[in-house]
């Protein structure tokens, strides 16, 4: 089995779902399964710090889950049209990675979620693939042939799925949404295989 890394992280949850849509849609394609990581949260107290191993969820990621995948699948919540503190904190501290080119021709993909339509979500899609270019990976997205990205009226962009979640977190994720979360993981994964194949 090969794994690819679905990392992410999620205050409310919408950006936790998105993740594991896009695992199922991964372990759809055979020989392929997702590893579910998430991020720490970071504080501006330097005495703050979370538990080694968190209460609840995935585990957090580690520099071994970067190496041993074969794609990426990253997301985060919207924060001012950028990707959330935590995650630019953990790429902040990928330079080993970079250094070692551990993944480098990796495809990756990218995916979001927002409380309002216009909230960022491409800003944010686009901003977040821009470490993962300097780390060398192939930037995987969604294409029009997914009927769902041209029906939707929720979330969904051609950078990546996204999900709007609403002021309180109140919407569900929309079938469309998840249509769109499954076919991601889907192409990164089949994507993924057939460069990781022997030549």
């Amino acid at each position: 089995m090969q794994d690819l890394l679905v990392l992410y992280y999620s205050q409310h949850g919408a950006t936790r779902e998105l993740a594991r849509l896009i695992a199922r849609g991964i372990e759809s394609v055979p020989g392929c399964q997702a590893r579910l990581r998430t991020v720490p949260k970071v504080s501006a107290v330097c005495e703050a710090t979370e538990a080694a191993v968190p209460e609840a969820g995935a585990p957090y990621v580690e520099a071994t889950d970067l190496v041993e995948c074969i794609g990426l699948a990253l997301g985060s919540p919207t924060r001012f049209g950028n990707m959330a503190a935590a995650v630019k904190y953990f790429l902040d501290g990928t330079s080993p990675e970079w250094m070692q080119g551990a993944l480098a021709g990796k495809p990756a993909c990218v995916f979001t979620s927002s409380a309002s339509l216009h909230g960022g979500q491409e800003s944010t899609l686009l901003t977040m693939m821009v470490p993962l270019l300097h780390h060398g990976m192939l930037m995987v997205g969604l294409p029009y042939t997914e009927t769902a990205l041209t029906r939707t009226s929720t979330g969904g962009t051609p950078y990546g799925v996204s999900h709007v979640a609403g002021v309180r977190n109140e919407q569900a994720i929309s079938d469309d949404e998840k249509q769109l979360a499954l076919a991601q993981g889907r192409r990164l994964a089949e994507i993924a295989l057939k460069l990781a194949a022997p030549v």
